[in-house]
């Protein structure tokens, strides 16, 4: 007797790891103080991010978990803003990817770090379920470290759920 085998995930090319966004940072986007607000900089990571991840899987990918966001220097109006999400690491329907901002003056051309952060995603399919994605291998030394990172952190965030009081994992409070 036969059984249905799922079909091998076809390979994906590197450069479909990274993804870049650029733009100028718009009044719309500053608090009072004329600096970005973090929120609307979570977005903008958020949306990297999941560009990412669907160039990655070729799937619709839904954002599981956000950690170590470090927030290094304010971003102001006008600066021009650089996020470079990239996958560092897969699991079978998962995808850490590591995001870092760069933001400086446009005229005067170099872009400081101002913001990096981890996240994991999910590829779903059409019904919303968990679906495989092609694994990433690294390669460079910079690609395992950075595996190695996305690990170190997951378990990190792994060991922190354990601490959740029950009535907040529960949701009570």
């Amino acid at each position: 007797m036969n059984t249905p085998t799922s079909s091998p995930i076809p390979a994906v090319p590197k450069s479909r790891a990274e993804t870049i966004f650029r733009f100028l940072a718009e009044p719309t986007s500053v608090n009072f103080g004329g600096k970005v607000h973090g929120g609307a900089l979570m977005k903008w990571i958020d949306e990297t991010a999941y560009a990412c991840a669907a160039m990655w899987s070729g799937r619709y990918a839904v954002t599981v978990s956000v950690g170590n966001i470090r927030f290094r220097r304010p971003i102001l109006v006008g600066n021009l803003v650089e996020l470079r999400a990239r996958v560092v690491s897969t699991g079978r329907t998962s995808m850490h990817i590591h995001i870092s901002v760069h933001a400086g003056d446009p005229k005067v051309g170099e872009l400081q770090q101002t913001t990096d952060c981890l996240m994991v995603f999910v590829a779903v399919d059409e019904k919303g379920q968990p679906t495989p994605v092609p694994s990433f291998v690294p390669e460079t030394e910079e690609e395992k470290r950075l595996a190695r990172y996305a690990m170190d952190v997951k378990d990190a965030l792994d060991a922190i759920v354990e601490l959740k009081p029950e009535e907040v994992a529960a949701g009570k409070v």
